[in-house]
């Protein structure tokens, strides 16, 4: 029997019954008392409150039927909002989602510096723009979530390391928070990515497996549920297995990495050098597979005995119950996932399915923003609804 004082109990209480709002869109108090198992007087009293604190709205139900209109509860998505930021290379994109994680406005700056406190400073004037917009908001900006692509600390959430940028031990957490009031939360980008497939795409799925092809290969894992970062936070980084020994140089120090042959950046560099081209696009390579060119789909076809072959190599290591790809080549090649899961034909691999992701190079972002969106309500668990298309506010 668990046991515990009463303020413990009543934020247990609390988030359960906030979770089972946002999960439902719409519920009344006895279907909520139903589905949590806890009695009406306690479901009423939690109710109340987050009413007083405008975090819940009520509303009645129209029907046809004889009897009194039932009243329904919802989370008032617009009394707050989350700051979801993916911090790639040279280029940063800043998502600003609802309580009920649609996004409501988003920007991507470009610049050509690499220089850290530039960056730091770019961050920190742009997040207190949008805590000036959003002021007007009973709740504001809640808390900000940056995705990192490099490894990060779990315990201070510093940077270990970003190899495009060659930052390497940077407090990024602690040199925020100088400048800003507000909670901020430092995360790897393919954790946010795994974890926005979890709450926004496959809500069934408890152990999951996102492999980011799109810019290096990074990878995040939900196993029983939980985000895995490994003793560190340093776990996942799946694109620095050897696949070939004595292979290529790496930038890492070893030889024969698996970015090296199943990374975008590196398979459009070796077409280009092929092709005798520069700055190739994923449409042109689009356009080369529409008119049947034999080197494009030679080389798409042997790119995917390279992802295979890492994938073969997670699957052995992990029997994921879902594998979700986030890369545009496999999404603009025909019968990619088919052509792929030809390659895994051993005879002790097993896992569940494999699928393309939709959410592309908004994954980090939604990652961040359900993440906030989360923390702030102090739910275990939070499922949302897909982004489809949205409406953003007008800024003041």
């Amino acid at each position: 029997m668990v046991t515990g004082d009463s303020a413990y109990i009543k934020k247990i209480n609390r988030s359960l019954i906030i979770q089972k709002i946002v999960e439902h869109g719409l519920v009344s108090r006895a279907d909520l008392s139903k589905i949590t198992g806890l009695n009406k007087a306690t479901v009423s009293v939690q109710v109340a409150d987050l009413l007083n604190e405008g975090l819940i709205y009520e509303t009645q139900l129209e029907h046809s039927s004889i009897g009194r209109r039932p009243i329904m509860l919802s989370i008032n998505e617009n009394a707050g909002f989350v700051l979801g930021i993916d911090l790639d290379y040279k280029s940063i994109i800043y998502t600003i989602s609802n309580l009920k994680g649609k996004t409501v406005h988003e920007n991507e700056e470009k610049f050509d510096t690499e220089e850290y406190e530039s960056v730091i400073k770019s961050i920190i004037t742009k997040i207190k723009e949008y805590q000036h917009d959003f002021s007007d908001r009973p709740y504001g900006i809640v808390n900000v979530v940056i995705g990192i692509h490099g490894t990060v600390n779990k315990q201070n959430e510093s940077i270990r390391f970003i190899p495009r940028y060659k930052w390497l031990k940077k407090n990024i957490k602690e040199d925020l928070q100088k400048e800003l009031n507000i909670p901020l939360f430092i995360e790897n980008n393919a954790n946010l990515s795994a974890y926005a497939e979890k709450v926004y795409k496959h809500h069934h799925s408890n152990n999951l497996l996102t492999v980011i092809l799109t810019s290096g290969i990074g990878s995040g894992m939900i196993i029983d549920g939980d985000l895995q970062k490994g003793f560190h936070g340093y776990a996942g980084e799946m694109g620095h297995m050897i696949i070939y020994p004595n292979g290529e140089a790496c930038r890492c120090g070893n030889h024969g990495c698996w970015e090296l042959y199943a990374s975008e950046p590196e398979f459009i560099k070796k077409l280009e050098a092929e092709l005798q081209q520069t700055n190739l696009s994923i449409s042109e390579i689009q356009n080369f597979l529409e008119a049947n060119h034999f080197i494009v789909k030679s080389f798409l076809d042997r790119y995917l005995q390279y992802v295979s072959i890492g994938l073969n190599n997670i699957i052995n290591l992990y029997n994921p119950e879902t594998i979700v790809l986030n890369s545009r080549l496999l999404n603009i090649y025909p019968d990619s996932l088919e052509k792929l899961k030809g390659h895994l034909i051993s005879s002790v691999s097993e896992y569940g399915e494999i699928a393309l992701s939709d959410l592309g190079n908004q994954a980090c972002v939604l990652g961040a923003c359900a993440l906030g969106i989360q923390r702030f309500l102090e739910v275990p668990e939070i499922l949302l609804s897909a982004p489809e298309n949205q409406t953003f506010l007008t800024m003041k």
